[in-house]
């Protein structure tokens, strides 16, 4: 794979976070690209991104970029619900 990139994220929910992506991980199947997550104790998420093309890149990274925010404002969402109960 020639295109690649690699994203560290620090975030007090970096192991919730990972939790949430890893299933998507295991299911991945794209021959395009491939996709990887790792968590770096105790506060970051590292995602690498590997394609064939820069056009798999970049839909690769859209989906796992998306992925991950969506779980981050989850995760905001219930420290949020938990704060005011």
């Amino acid at each position: 794979m020639r295109h690649e990139a690699l994203f560290r994220f620090r975030s007090a929910h970096a192991e919730p976070l990972f939790h949430a992506v890893r299933p998507e991980m295991e299911g991945e199947c794209n021959p395009r690209s491939k996709a990887m997550c790792l968590l770096e104790p105790p506060d970051t998420l590292v995602l690498a991104v590997h394609a064939a093309d820069i056009a798999a890149l970049r839909a690769s990274l859209n989906m796992w970029l998306r992925l991950i925010l969506v779980a981050e404002e989850m995760q905001e969402l219930l420290n949020n619900q938990e704060t005011i109960q």
